[in-house]
């Protein structure tokens, strides 16, 4: 006899293994992962098949903020500081004025619609305030598109930063909604005591890790997932505990970590990667399972106008507003970025503060943000690609392939791994390796030729096409890459 334990490990893993696969179904039709998880949790639900009954919000709601801070914190750890660096302003801005400006947009609107007070429908709107690049970027990988220019690291950068602003907007509004003696001032300070903490916080954190991970010389590769994931945890709950933003310090703790070397770097890399991965489908399993679909379908006529207001009016105007000055980014880009403002997972758990806060309106605001996270998925999010390729912002440049070694610097060794391509009009081409005359302080680790990697002989001929895997210090490599007339 299999005891209740035993069918809830066989039932959670029937559903991460279902999740597992029908991300084969993302990358085959570009349909974003978020929506087929979310399906399969509703499917699972009390309205679906599975008949499985959950009604804990407070529960949900734990699940989707420590998802939330440990997918923060792998999408910082794999954000090129050198790429983001140029677009930072433009982006925190977009983080902060698009998203109060889609935040009041969207209220206004959801005031008249839902005949909802206006602080109600503010509270509407900043919940579904934030976007989720991540349901983006696994719709143009699975369709092999690339964006040109600054758009890929602006909406990366997006992303990662506007949860905060969302956060603070919607806790800020419901205690106005609970405590409607709270003056606009303490707002205002709770406001610069988030950021500031956030920030603070997640800068030491972030150096911490490094520091920690190259210090300690621990005995077993296995502890340092261990140590990242304390320090994520712990990161998240102090700067809570102190009045910070705690999904700020996060993802900022993983760009100063990921923007430094520290022993077993690709490997923690890797493991936070599927650590996302499983907490985003464990996130949405969840939320898909706090819905009830049947209530969806009275709120539908007006979550499908709110929704619309959305795409068509409250995101481009956000956009366009904060990216007035940017003259770097044509009408085009712009417009692509506005209509990459696909909602996913934040908005959906921000919608379980009202419901924790037994606001009056929670169950209705719950369902209409539901509707309008489904809405944006299906249209934004398949219609991406071809967005894309209609205002020509996409570009076939070709995708830097993953590293099959690892190799981080300590101590006093500056070498470094870096992949250099050798074009066709490269004055090396149908030279073996050996005429090259090279410095003896500079390997070619590998060859990757169509594919397939090679183990380099002085023998071995190059041809154009060819991506050297080579180890050097910098200034050689910089030294070869230009007699090469090698791209990287």
């Amino acid at each position: 006899m299999m005891s209740t334990s035993e069918y809830a490990l066989i039932g959670f893993a029937l559903l991460l293994l279902l999740g597992v696969l029908t991300s084969k179904i993302s990358e085959r039709f570009g349909v974003p992962a978020l929506l087929l998880f979310l399906i399969l949790g509703m499917l699972a639900g009390s309205d679906g098949p599975g008949g499985i009954y959950f009604d804990d919000a407070a529960l949900a709601q734990f699940v989707g903020v420590t998802a939330l801070a440990l997918i923060l914190f792998s999408g910082g750890l794999d954000t090129d500081w050198k790429s983001i660096r140029p677009v930072l302003k433009y982006g925190l801005i977009l983080s902060t004025l698009g998203v109060l400006v889609t935040s009041l947009i969207v209220g206004i609107f959801a005031q008249v619609v839902l005949r909802f007070s206006l602080l109600e429908g503010l509270l509407l709107g900043a919940i579904v305030s934030s976007t989720d690049a991540a349901a983006v970027f696994s719709v143009l990988r699975s369709k092999g598109i690339n964006l040109k220019g600054q758009l890929k690291p602006l909406l990366e950068l997006e992303s990662g930063s506007n949860d905060p602003m969302a956060v603070l907007l919607t806790i800020s509004l419901v205690q106005l909604l609970t405590q409607p003696v709270t003056s606009p001032t303490s707002l205002i300070l709770f406001f610069i005591l988030q950021m500031s903490l956030g920030l603070l916080a997640g800068y030491v954190i972030g150096k911490g890790i490094v520091f920690l991970a190259n210090h300690l010389r621990l005995g077993y590769e296995g502890l340092y997932p261990v140590l990242t994931l304390s320090s994520i945890l712990f990161a998240y709950g102090l700067t809570n505990l102190m009045g910070g933003n705690g999904f700020l310090a996060v993802y900022l703790a993983g760009v100063v970590a990921g923007n430094h070397d520290f022993i077993h770097r690709r490997s923690l890399l890797r493991f936070h990667d599927g650590l996302a991965w499983l907490m985003q489908i464990a996130m949405f399993l969840t939320l898909g399972l706090l819905v009830f679909p049947s209530r969806l379908l009275p709120v539908m006529g007006a979550s499908l106008l709110i929704a619309l207001c959305l795409m068509f009016i409250a995101r481009p105007v956000s956009v366009f507003t904060s990216l007035l000055p940017v003259r770097a980014l044509s009408v085009k880009e712009k417009t692509l970025v506005s209509w990459v403002g696909l909602r996913g997972a934040v908005p959906i758990v921000l919608a379980t503060f009202p419901l924790l806060a037994k606001i009056p309106q929670a169950d209705l605001i719950f369902n209409v943000v539901f509707f309008i996270v489904l809405t944006s998925v299906l249209l934004q999010g398949t219609t991406i690609p071809l967005v894309a390729r209609w205002l020509r912002v996409d570009t076939t440049e070709p995708r830097k392939l993953p590293f099959p070694i690892e190799y981080t610097p300590v101590g006093s060794l500056k070498c470094k791994l870096e992949e250099l391509i050798i074009p066709e009009s490269s004055n090396v081409s149908g030279k073996a390796i050996v005429e090259l005359g090279l410095p003896a302080e500079f390997l070619v680790v590998l060859i990757n030729r169509n594919g397939e990697y090679l183990i380099p002989t002085g023998g071995t001929t190059l041809w154009p096409g060819d991506v050297l895997l080579t180890l050097a210090e910098p200034e050689v490599i910089q030294q070869v890459k230009s007699r090469m007339g090698a791209t990287n």
